[in-house]
């Protein structure tokens, strides 16, 4: 893997939506990256996903002039051993998450940064899972990553300072702006949004209102860009409950509990953009 701008090579462990999209981000700002999954069908299909995000971030203008980095994809985690910082960004399971980020940490050299892309999971958790938790940071990308440019930084109690500065760098390299957050489950934007979701989904599911009108209200009366229930279909009502679930089980708050609409979504497939229906009808699978 060849040396990006700013002397980085990145690998990317986890090929779904926001792997992908996050590959997209640093490939279309010249850093190589080396994308990890264990099934190659995915890989494939991850290949297709990151060159139309590419396409889609050059016609809304969101990425610089200049030559992409070279994008590798392989199914080995031993082909991120020289990276100067991996990403996680795999499903928003705690033992999922610690048992991929456990085997980043053993495969990589000391001082290599250590990202987790998770959305809810507290940091310190995952830092125990970690052989050096000082090199660990959570960076929360927002979906569409490759549009969107503020982020979600979360320093750990074990997180240190040169850790900050290397996040810090990279995300200028990616022209990304890190809003910095103490650790705590949820963060700041889900344990505000997730909630609000789930509420959004409750009003549907009692008959109070359609999706379109709980979505319009918020759009027209409070500024909500998308609507939560859109907002939902976009990162996926699976991804949904897992990161509620997390919440529900670290605060015991009534509001972060699932409600029962998006646990039938979920058992029926209707996930969202990524399988053509959720609270909408996209009318066939998004890539």
């Amino acid at each position: 893997m060849g040396v990006g701008y700013a002397g980085h090579r990145l690998a990317v462990v986890g090929a779904g939506v926001m792997g992908t999209n996050i590959t997209a981000l640093a490939v279309g700002h010249g850093v190589p990256v080396v994308l990890v999954d264990v099934d190659e069908a995915v890989l494939s299909t991850a290949r297709e996903a990151v060159r139309l995000k590419l396409r889609h971030a050059q016609l809304m203008g969101a990425l610089p002039d200049g030559p992409h980095g070279e994008l590798v994809t392989s199914v080995s985690l031993g082909d991120a051993a020289d990276a100067t910082a991996v990403i996680e960004a795999v499903t928003e399971l705690p033992s999922v998450k610690a048992e991929v980020l456990a085997k980043v940490s053993a495969t990589v050299r000391p001082g290599t940064l250590l990202v987790s892309n998770t959305s809810c999971i507290p940091i310190d958790e995952l830092a125990s899972s970690v052989l050096r938790p000082s090199e660990l940071a959570g960076v929360h990308f927002m979906n569409p990553a490759y549009l969107i440019k503020p982020v979600e930084v979360i320093r750990g109690p074990r997180t240190d300072h040169r850790t900050m500065e290397t996040v810090a760098g990279l995300l200028a390299c990616l022209g990304r702006r890190g809003l910095v957050v103490r650790d705590g489950t949820g963060f700041v934007i889900n344990r505000l949004l997730h909630p609000l979701i789930n509420a959004a989904a409750m009003v549907v599911a009692e008959g109070i209102a359609s999706a379109e009108v709980v979505d319009g209200l918020l759009e027209g009366c409070l500024g909500h860009s998308t609507g939560p229930l859109r907002t939902a279909d976009l990162i996926g009502l699976d991804n949904l409950v897992d990161s509620l679930n997390v919440l529900y089980e670290r605060t015991g708050e009534d509001s972060c509990r699932p409600c029962g609409l998006l646990l039938e979504k979920v058992r029926t497939g209707d996930l969202g953009r990524k399988s053509g229906q959720g609270f909408y009808d996209y009318g066939k699978v998004a890539s």
